[in-house]
């Protein structure tokens, strides 16, 4: 049986997306789920496949944080989420490698060849265009830009029906890694205060879910709005551009920060944080560098240490209740950072998220935008 919609297609690295005819070819095996899309979130790491070099296989159908409702099911063991039950996906895994069965499903064996350049690759004839031409499938296990996604039932999380499902699907991913950065991986509490370089969708998400846990933060960035968001958060906002970065934030932090996140992948500001930690310091790492790091000396004198931190060390189906939680709580207002977008517009969202303009699109597929 194949199924007709719309989707977002990415043909070449250097085009706009197309938003056209596609088919699926296929209706969901066992251990698979196919979701009706309500929104899906636009993350960087999207827009960063037309500078991979033609790792990834195009032409693709990309979006990795979409949340919608459940309308089929492949049933089988271990399948508990149901038709009809709304749903935040996030990234895919294995589920059986060390790493998976040790919680750590970020960190899994197969974690690119599942998410990222698998592709056609693995799936060659179960997604095509309106040509029959076949397209790269199962983008970060879920292809979101989209009416529909065929999902491994794995990296799907069921939610409250009462939320506003077309808004979470930036839980999967963005969000997800920032928050999770804060309350996995440092576990930071009261006496832990951390600097946070990069107050986009992520670094805010930190700032968010550092106040949530009564963590003092300064958050660093070059952009003005972006501060006042940090600030409006909690957060002491501070410029990226002030002369004595370091020094600025030993001052603000009682001597030094016990933890830093970086998001922005700039060498000169890895090393800032790094002096700006107090000893025993850990600075965390989320987004990929793409120049060599040279680290300045001193930078790792007295204990201080340096780990790459990768979808915030979570097992999604146990952090994204807690975020949703914390939303409903009024602690971690994400939806502030959401601007949405009808799915005809992914190319204006685009423009709008590598301008600064909005820190989280959000794209909402035709028959929900009306």
């Amino acid at each position: 049986m194949t199924r007709r919609f719309r989707a977002a297609v990415l043909r070449a690295y250097e085009e706009p997306f197309a938003v056209e005819d596609v088919v699926l070819h296929t209706e969901p095996a066992a251990g698979e789920l196919l979701v009706e899309i309500a929104g899906a979130g636009m993350c960087r790491t999207d827009l960063a496949v037309r500078r991979s070099a033609g790792r990834s296989p195009l032409p693709a159908v990309l979006g990795h944080e979409g949340a919608g409702v459940v309308v089929g099911s492949g049933g089988g063991p271990g399948t508990e989420i149901r038709v009809g039950d709304p749903v935040v996906l996030s990234f895919d895994s294995c589920g059986h490698c060390r790493n998976c069965r040790g919680a750590a499903p970020a960190y899994c064996d197969s974690f690119a060849a599942l998410n990222l350049f698998g592709g056609r690759a693995r799936e060659p004839s179960r997604l095509g265009d309106a040509d029959g031409k076949a397209l790269a499938p199962r983008w970060f296990g879920q292809s979101s830009f989209a009416d529909y996604a065929l999902v491994s039932a794995r990296n799907a999380v069921r939610v409250d029906p009462a939320l506003p499902v077309e808004l979470l699907g930036p839980l999967g991913c963005g969000f997800l890694t920032g928050a999770g950065a804060v309350l996995n991986t440092f576990r930071a509490g009261p006496g832990d205060p951390l600097v946070v370089l990069g107050a986009g969708a992520v670094g805010l998400a930190a700032v968010m879910a550092a106040r949530a846990a009564g963590v003092p933060v300064v958050a660093v960035d070059r952009l003005p709005q972006r501060l006042e968001l940090a600030e409006r958060f909690g957060a002491v906002p501070l410029s990226a551009d002030a002369a004595g970065l370091p020094e600025r934030v030993r001052g603000l932090t009682d001597g030094g920060a016990r933890y830093a996140l970086d998001t922005t992948a700039s060498p000169a500001l890895i090393n800032d944080a790094l002096l700006a930690l107090r000893p025993t310091g850990t600075l965390g790492l989320v987004a990929r560098l793409h120049t060599a790091l040279a680290l300045e000396p001193g930078t790792l004198d007295r204990g201080r240490s340096v780990r790459h931190i990768c979808e915030g060390d979570a097992v999604p189906a146990l952090l994204i209740p807690v975020l949703t939680q914390l939303w409903r709580a009024g602690r971690f207002p994400f939806d502030q950072l959401i601007r949405t977008y009808p799915l005809a517009e992914i190319n204006e969202a685009e423009r709008d998220c590598e301008a600064g303009r909005v820190v989280k699109p959000v794209l909402i597929p035709e028959g929900r935008s009306r």
